[in-house]
């Protein structure tokens, strides 16, 4: 009789925390789930999932594993401000123009979940790209909200999609496409991509309406999650994209327009703040 290995989970939490430090922004669980995944240091299992996210959140607690993202839970609070020049000041540092004014093609980027969403706005997010997570079959409401966000744009809009290699993945954008009438890019993730980055898959599930599609298409039925892919090469990916639509000379006249409406406003600031110190409010 076999008898199952028990994980040594010290390690398996150093490489999470390794990988979460890896990310220039927050990231889920689901991501650094995926990601040992792909490193071979944890299966595509319930069980270790929930082990991973009970130790993680042990360390957490004691301070030694690094926050993570929890996109579904948060304090709501308004912004406020102790005074008009503080106003000013948050103002004049959060002021951003739309630095894709001006082009032929607005570059959206479109990910079936939410868990992909921070890191596309920090890689992306300065050059105004706009970024929607479509959390599976988009509903009517998201649906509408991107069709009049292209409707209402004088540029061509180029959808960019980025979801899971399995039957679900691949089934999102016809749905979409179905309902929109909009023609979704798909970037990521492909058959060709699994095989090029080694992507470990995971058994699909026979039980899906579209697995026999899948199959067909394909030769086989896997599941292979789009966070399994190293961020560097879907920044990559989403890059080269982006590049290739973009006209950079006219980046480059929008972003000196905002530095010199963005030192104004920075003014406008300090001469409010001179005028408070001198009791003249």
């Amino acid at each position: 009789m076999s008898t199952k290995v028990r994980k040594d989970w010290a390690p398996i939490l150093d490489r999470a925390a390794a990988i979460v430090e890896e990310y220039e922004t927050a990231v889920t669980l689901r991501q650094v789930f995926y990601r040992l995944v792909a490193a071979g240091l944890i299966e595509n299992s319930v069980n270790d999932y929930k082990h991973l996210s009970r130790r993680s959140a042990e360390l957490r607690r004691l301070g030694t594993f690094p926050p993570l993202l929890d996109r579904t839970r948060a304090i709501e609070r308004r912004p406020t401000s102790d005074s008009p020049a503080e106003a000013l000041d948050l103002l004049a540092r959060a002021y951003r123009r739309d630095l894709l004014a001006g082009q032929a093609v607005l570059p959206v980027v479109v990910v079936e979940k939410a868990t992909l969403i921070a890191q596309v706005v920090a890689w992306f997010g300065d050059l105004c790209v706009p970024a929607v997570a479509l959390r599976g079959y988009a509903s009517e409401t998201l649906e509408r909200l991107v069709v009049e966000l292209i409707e209402g744009d004088e540029r061509e809009a180029v959808l960019l999609y980025c979801g899971d290699f399995d039957p679900t993945g691949e089934d999102i954008p016809r749905a979409f496409e179905a309902n929109t009438d909009l023609e979704l890019r798909r970037i990521a993730l492909t058959a060709a991509q699994v095989a090029e980055y080694d992507l470990p898959p995971a058994p699909g599930k026979a039980s899906d309406s579209r697995a026999a599609g899948f199959e067909l298409r394909h030769g086989r039925l896997v599941q292979v999650e789009l966070e399994a892919l190293d961020p560097d090469d879907l920044r990559s990916l989403l890059g080269a994209e982006i590049n290739a639509l973009i006209e950079f000379d006219k980046v480059k006249v929008e972003a000196e327009r905002e530095n010199r409406e963005r030192a104004r406003l920075a003014r406008l600031a300090r001469t409010w703040a001179d005028v408070a110190d001198g009791g003249d409010e």
